[in-house]
């Protein structure tokens, strides 16, 4: 039986780890770690080659994670990817055909936005929360900008999102942020032999999350 997006396991721990270019040998040796640490969700980007099969086989291996697929730009993309059973969508665009098709499969999808009108119109659409993306270069300011008229609209910013900005951007209100490569998928933390390391790096970033979630209480 496949599993659905856990909205509590995401609030228990409201980061998006982001994973691209990966193969089926390192998510079986990484999973356990990041969901040993505390972490609930990840996506797998739909241009890493054979996306489908390491989201299905993940979901199969992992059934207490959440485990959706990024970088869903298309209907195509769109179709693999609920074939595959994410449990969620992610998309770096605001495409509107995606969102009838979640609706109908009952996936939820986080989809990308930046400027206000898109934001909102992403949330009218039935966004569970809105993407906004990139925010690698106007940073938590940003988010707070847009929190001020649009306060109800939950945002997941990614780009730039590391240890030392995190809880700027938890500050100023955002439903979860998402992380990639550089600061929680670390490139040389992912090779093999390097898995105490990893588990280390993992509980650090887990643990910097919790204290910023009983600081903001």
């Amino acid at each position: 039986m496949i599993n659905t997006f856990s909205s509590s396991a995401f609030e228990r721990a409201p980061i998006m780890g982001v994973l691209r270019g990966v193969d089926w040998e390192t998510l079986k040796r990484i999973l356990p770690l990041y969901e040993e640490a505390g972490f609930t969700t990840l996506e797998i980007t739909m241009n890493t080659p054979k996306a489908e099969v390491l989201i299905h086989n993940a979901i199969q291996h992992f059934p207490n994670l959440n485990i959706g697929a990024g970088t869903v730009c298309s209907v195509q993309d769109l179709q693999k990817a609920i074939h595959a059973g994410a449990n969620f969508i992610v998309t770096p665009i605001l495409n509107e055909e995606l969102f009838e098709k979640c609706k109908t499969s009952n996936t939820p999808i986080f989809p990308g936005a930046f400027t206000p009108s898109e934001i909102y119109k992403a949330w009218q659409l039935g966004a569970k929360a809105v993407k906004v993306f990139p925010c690698s270069q106007l940073g938590p300011k940003y988010i707070k900008d847009i929190k001020g008229p649009l306060n109800e609209v939950p945002l997941l910013p990614m780009g730039g999102i590391n240890q030392d900005n995190l809880f700027e951007y938890f500050n100023v209100g955002v439903y979860g942020v998402g992380m990639g490569g550089s600061a929680l998928f670390t490139p040389q933390l992912m090779q093999e032999g390097k898995e105490a390391e990893l588990l280390e790096h993992f509980k650090k970033l887990y643990a910097k999350l919790k204290e910023i979630k009983t600081i903001l209480k």
